[in-house]
């Protein structure tokens, strides 16, 4: 059951993560998270790294498509400022938000890599979609009432994964 709850690896944010290496691996696509991933809690938009992260990306061969439970406008605005599409109000954990993002990259599960911040959302998700996932730090340690008592239990699972 805890390997449902343990990411392929971990990195300190996603602008760590070189896409150069992913596509080296055979990585096409990125399913990256929204929310603390690509854009901290409460920010208006994406720090510039972070925004140059997805056009590293693309120059190295690399899809990428954000999946995120926000329903606002605000995160399809953040997508087609980055250019990339946007599948809201995915319900992750669930997996039919992942299998979508497929359908939208035109790839396999074995070209896709999922980025994310939660263990309980982003990981859980990308497990039960069979797909590998890297958890990133979030990018504020400020989170929405609703994510503050699961990290916790994620430092307790996070023992012994590696980092990028």
């Amino acid at each position: 059951m805890v390997k449902y709850f343990r990411p392929h690896s971990s990195a300190r944010g996603i602008n760590v993560v070189d896409p150069v290496v992913l596509r080296a691996r055979g990585i096409r696509g990125a399913i990256v998270d929204l929310d603390n991933t690509l854009v901290g809690f409460h920010a208006q938009a994406p720090l510039a790294e972070d925004a140059l992260w997805v056009q590293r990306a693309h120059a190295a061969g690399v899809q990428v498509v954000v999946l995120t439970n926000n329903g606002t406008p605000w995160a399809w605005e953040i997508a087609r400022t980055l250019a990339v599409p946007c599948i809201a109000r995915a319900r992750k954990p669930l997996p039919f938000g992942f299998r979508r993002a497929l359908r939208v990259l035109k790839l396999s599960p074995a070209e896709v890599v999922v980025i994310g911040d939660q263990l309980f959302t982003d990981v859980l998700g990308a497990k039960l979609a069979r797909l590998e996932v890297i958890l990133v730090d979030p990018l504020v340690r400020h989170d929405p009432w609703n994510t503050r008592p699961l990290r916790w239990l994620e430092r307790l699972v996070m023992r012994g994964v590696p980092r990028a």
